[in-house]
């Protein structure tokens, strides 16, 4: 039987969003530090390169967690509107078919980074001096590509059947061992403690053993009475629409994190473009670390500096993410239920608190700026060229919230066509050309504004399909 039924059913909405929102925003926040902790520690290390390196890497290993998306995010939605129609034998075969899917998955996506490494990291712009960080990172993260597939898979899967305090604590569980290990794996020496130096490698093979504690957290819960999800192989079904439930929406999902990977790598290329160029060609020459015969000289400082922005503004991302994937379960319940007024409700309320949040934490950023780049970096040139980029990434942060619940609706509600047209938007077919042709136009600075400019596109698309599809309901209710 579901849990917390009167949450989704009939209990008042600002008390059924914070109920879910609460714990999965406390999830999103865990996984901002889960990001920063790896990023804090190896930038005691006092090396710009490998900064720049974990920055250059990272795109590759969201490309894991997007594939636990597929069978997360998908299986949260077919899972939570299966919830709402009371069909229980449908939810263990769709938990069954994201387990095993999903370890199948790890497998291949870990062998394929390793088989290709050499081009991955070319085509993901290291540097002579990042090049054999990154490849430390990627090659343990790839032998933990099961690992992260199905901790990522479960985070949503056990928030989707309403247990997102289950899914908080679990995540809470990972990133507390990677906080004990990263120091003693990364730094030379601490507190006069001799540890293991092993720098960006320690970094990955902390966060490698942190999703394997959250995973071990999260199949305690599945197998405990508490859940209604199941490891057992005797459900395991592909057929009779299982397959076609969870890829309708978990590869819109997935494509969302490949195409942020994609972004990723593209502005780390054109920003190591900048590594040395002529003066007359960029006017942000007081970020230069050196002039040398008519050349401005950046060194790795760009994209260093970039890693540290965006690290910095996941946090305003996360917290508005975790409003929107905390009312998912709800959405698709009263979706299945074709409870709409109740489900139009939820939605709106949830924009609301995303507005409020975009507002607050933009202030606070603006506020902040250098006390927050200096958690990660100290390196004055770094922090220099951070603060420019911080402020640009924040323009969109009061409005992006808008898109999140809105995209995140459209996938509880099983609308897969809407799902995918978001996906390719912000990070796809608006930000891509929108970089490229930025670049060409005002140089670094394009590179810098490209995102939020996206993003302001992004909500007017979300927007637009949020009206056709109240047009729709209105029809169906009539």
């Amino acid at each position: 039987m579901i849990k917390n039924i009167e949450i989704f059913e009939s209990a008042p909405v600002p008390k059924a969003v914070l109920k879910f929102a609460v714990p999965t925003v406390l999830s999103m926040i865990v996984a901002v530090f889960y990001n920063m902790v790896d990023a804090f520690f190896v930038g005691l290390t006092n090396d710009p390169s490998q900064f720049a390196a974990v920055n250059v890497a990272t795109p590759v290993f969201l490309f894991l967690m997007a594939a636990g998306n597929i069978y997360g995010m998908g299986g949260s939605s077919f899972l939570s509107r299966a919830l709402g129609e009371k069909d229980y034998d449908k939810v263990k075969h769709i938990a069954s078919f994201c387990l095993y899917a999903g370890i199948v998955t790890g497998i291949v996506g870990g062998a394929l980074m390793l088989f290709f490494m050499d081009s991955i990291l070319r085509a993901v712009g290291t540097t002579e001096t990042t090049y054999g960080f990154a490849r430390d990172y990627l090659s343990i993260v790839a032998f933990g590509g099961p690992l992260v597939v199905l901790s990522n898979a479960y985070t949503n899967l056990i928030r989707g059947e309403g247990s997102a305090d289950s899914s908080m604590f679990g995540m809470m569980a990972g990133t507390a061992a990677n906080i004990i290990l990263d120091p003693i794996f990364i730094l030379d020496e601490l507190f006069g403690v001799k540890l293991m130096g092993w720098g960006v490698a320690g970094a990955a093979a902390a966060t490698v053993i942190g999703n394997a504690v959250t995973l071990i957290m999260y199949f305690l819960h599945v197998v405990s009475k508490k859940s209604v999800l199941t490891v057992n192989p005797k459900y395991f079904k592909a057929r009779n629409g299982i397959l076609r439930g969870v890829l309708a929406i978990g590869l819109p999902a997935s494509l969302t994190g490949v195409l942020m990977s994609l972004s990723a790598i593209v502005t780390n290329k054109l920003l190591a473009s900048y590594y040395a160029v002529p003066i007359e060609h960029e006017p942000l020459l007081s970020h230069a670390t050196t002039l040398l015969n008519g050349v401005a000289v950046f060194g790795d400082v760009p994209t260093a500096a970039m890693g540290v922005a965006m690290k910095a503004n996941m946090l305003v991302i996360f917290v508005q993410l975790g409003v929107a994937m905390g009312i998912s379960p709800l959405i698709g319940y009263n979706f299945g239920a074709r409870n709409y007024k109740r489900m139009k409700s939820i939605m709106k309320f949830a924009v609301m608190v995303n507005i409020v949040v975009g507002l607050v934490l933009t202030a606070v950023y603006f506020a902040f700026t250098t006390q927050i780049i200096n958690i990660f970096s100290n390196d004055l040139a770094v922090v220099d060229m951070g603060i420019v980029m911080i402020h640009a990434l924040m323009f969109s942060s009061p409005v992006i919230g808008i898109m999140f619940v809105l995209n995140f609706t459209f996938q509880a509600m099983g609308k897969g066509i809407q799902s995918l047209i978001l996906a390719v938007s912000r990070q796809g077919i608006v930000f891509l050309p929108l970089i490229l042709i930025l670049n060409r136009l005002v140089g670094l600075y394009g590179i810098i504004y490209a995102q939020p400019t996206a993003d302001a596109i992004a909500v007017l698309i979300a927007f637009a399909m949020f009206l056709a599809m109240n047009r729709s309901f209105k029809i169906e209710q009539a």
